[in-house]
């Protein structure tokens, strides 16, 4: 993967960026998505947040060699610090951190969101504690999908401030249109989750003394979601 090629997966987060979109991607490592939007003519301007200084120093580096510094400031910040009022972003981007740490800059960063700007989230798990954010700010999931690449299942959620929305238990945890479409990829995903939870589940039961009943409990009830939605 480099600035002309990207992975599957940021394949994928790129192409729910609009057309004329000023970018935030925080968690931007070597800054490849924004340059290759760039690149491409895709968005108009991009910010890179990174939190940590090597990727940092990556993605200025991916940003100097393409000769994009004019049209894409690199800044060492944490979250939605990275962006500036001036900025007037209309796309964030979070990929390749957990749901729960997605959740957790959003509602830390509450403020500097303009509340018009489209999310495009690709958590490495914790899927339904961000969804249940998401529906809480009054945002709609607009598109989700599941992508497998290099043996990890990846969801992408996109949402848009359109609410209020309310989703029930189990839509938050498949995802609203996951449920509806039941791609290959999505049941695929499910089934090799429904094996792992059974086997967690027996032996959770049989340590029943050490460990809480609550948990025992909520995780029979994925396993009957799951059994249900293969069903």
């Amino acid at each position: 993967m480099n600035q002309q090629t990207l992975s599957m997966r940021l394949e994928r987060v790129a192409a729910q960026v609009p057309a004329g979109a000023r970018l935030a991607d925080i968690g931007s490592d070597h800054g490849y998505l924004p340059v290759a939007l760039m690149l491409r003519g895709v968005i108009v301007r991009a910010v890179a947040g990174e939190v940590a200084r090597t990727p940092f120093q990556a993605a200025q580096r991916t940003v100097r060699e393409n000769h994009l510094d004019a049209h894409i400031s690199v800044r060492l910040a944490d979250g939605l610090g990275a962006i500036e009022a001036a900025d007037g972003i209309t796309a964030i981007s979070f990929c390749g951190m957990g749901g729960e740490t997605i959740r957790d800059i959003l509602q830390r960063d509450w403020a500097r969101l303009s509340g018009r700007e489209r999310l495009i989230l690709q958590p490495n798990g914790g899927e339904r504690p961000l969804r249940q954010w998401l529906m809480e700010h009054g945002y709609r999931i607009q598109h989700e999908e599941v992508l497998r690449e290099n043996r990890f299942d990846y969801e992408i959620i996109v949402a848009e401030p359109d609410g209020p929305v309310r989703y029930s238990e189990q839509e938050l945890y498949f995802g609203p249109l996951q449920l509806q479409a039941r791609s290959p990829a999505f049941l695929a995903k499910w089934q090799r989750r429904l094996r792992l939870k059974q086997r967690t589940l027996g032996q959770l039961t049989q340590a029943r003394q050490a460990v809480p009943e609550e948990q025992i409990r909520a995780l029979a009830e994925e396993v009957r979601w799951i059994d249900q939605l293969l069903a």
